[in-house]
């Protein structure tokens, strides 16, 4: 299946009905967006031994990621619409994640608590997280995935293509981490432009969305409910007792099946 929630986009396979042999090499050529399918993220439904299903989650370098929020949000709906129910859990590497249908084609899920300490995200080394020593003293919060968070004047002037790979590599991040550049525009409400870890510049990114929350709240700047402007629409995230609550639209686009001259070709 072909999906998107906000123009940050997925292939998503189903390995429920038969198991699946992903290599690197099949995973990137899917990723690729001249000769495959093309995807920020890759995600794999199989049956799960605590929840409804057990979700993995690639990015299209080939890398892994334990967290993929939109994903997550759009494959819940799909569970949703496929059972009739409107309540679900998911099995992550993130954890047991729980998705609801909130009324008016909107998917909530629950993203788990952030993680704040250094070791934890994981950092390099013991440090505050709230302000890193970077230049421009960015916050870093783990959402089952590293993150790095700018807050600038005018996110719209940054090279984020240039920044963004720039900081995914810096040493203070062992595991590489996702960037962000945000900007107050109004009361709980942020602008915010996003590279993501193993994919480049994206349209949107949950876990990124989920993470600049906190790290806005953490600095008070916010509230612990927010309002997330990115390039391809509108989040709300609502960092609660039992977890950051993120909600928006997802979108089903397409079902099909990848051919066997394909495969063949990415062995």
């Amino acid at each position: 299946m072909k999906m998107h929630g906000l123009g940050n986009d997925f292939v998503v396979l189903d390995a429920r009905a038969q198991a699946l042999a992903l290599t690197e090499s099949v995973i990137r050529g899917i990723a690729d967006r001249h000769r495959g399918i093309g995807f920020d993220q890759l995600a794999v439904i199989a049956d799960a031994a605590s929840g409804d299903a057990h979700l993995t989650f690639y990015n299209a370098d080939g890398s892994t990621s334990a967290a993929c929020g939109n994903a997550t949000r759009c494959i819940a709906r799909h569970l949703m619409d496929e059972t009739g129910r409107t309540a679900l859990t998911l099995m992550t590497d993130r954890g047991l994640l729980k998705a609801v249908d909130a009324g008016g084609g909107i998917t909530a899920v629950n993203m788990g608590q952030p993680q704040l300490d250094w070791a934890d995200i994981p950092l390099a080394g013991p440090m505050d997280t709230l302000e890193l020593p970077i230049d421009g003293a960015p916050t870093a919060t783990g959402m089952g995935n590293p993150h790095c968070t700018f807050f600038v004047a005018d996110a719209e002037t940054v090279d984020l293509a240039s920044r963004g790979a720039q900081i995914e590599h810096h040493p203070l991040f062992p595991q590489r981490t996702n960037v962000q550049f945000a900007t107050l525009v109004g009361p709980d409400h942020l602008r915010m432009r996003v590279w993501e870890r193993g994919v480049g510049v994206t349209l949107a990114s949950g876990s990124s969305s989920c993470a600049v929350a906190v790290a806005a709240s953490r600095r008070g700047l916010t509230g612990r409910k927010v309002r997330i402007e990115l390039d391809g629409g509108g989040l709300e995230i609502d960092w609660r007792d039992d977890g950051v609550w993120m909600s928006g639209p997802t979108m089903h686009v397409a079902s099909g099946s990848l051919t066997q001259a394909f495969l063949e070709s990415l062995t």
